[in-house]
């Protein structure tokens, strides 16, 4: 079976949302954090590619989130507040300096990435298999 570019990114969030499991379980609090980002990252560049917009910048895609996804009614405030808190958590885990990512902010952040993944699932059921 050819995977598309589509699949490929579903498939690169869904991995990293395992990982984020594991690296908790584990202790690896700054890493399930970042990992939680990237599914939340991984997920939503899937949807957004579904309709043929693609970004280069972080930043970039979490302006899309809340002008295309939330502003415009297709995704509760809730969510665009937890792909925010990913990203601003992922800047901790991956460059904060003397600062460490804790077990409660880790489990939150992996708990915002399952609800935005668990959105772009239910977004588009058919293009995207279930967590």
């Amino acid at each position: 079976m050819t995977l598309t570019p589509v699949r490929i990114e579903w498939d690169r969030a869904r991995d990293a949302f395992r990982d984020t499991q594991i690296l908790h379980s584990s202790g690896g609090f700054d890493g399930a954090a970042s990992r939680a980002y990237y599914a939340a990252f991984h997920a939503v560049t899937t949807l957004f590619s579904v309709a043929g917009h693609s970004f280069t910048k972080h930043s970039a895609l979490e302006t899309a989130v809340h002008r295309d996804l939330v502003k415009t009614g297709r995704w509760p405030r809730s969510l665009g507040h937890d792909f925010s808190f990913c990203l601003e958590l992922r800047g901790v885990s991956d460059y904060g300096t003397g600062v460490r990512i804790d077990a409660a902010q880790a489990s939150e952040a992996i708990e915002a990435a399952r609800r935005i993944l668990l959105a772009v699932q239910s977004d588009l059921p058919e293009d995207f298999p279930r967590l």
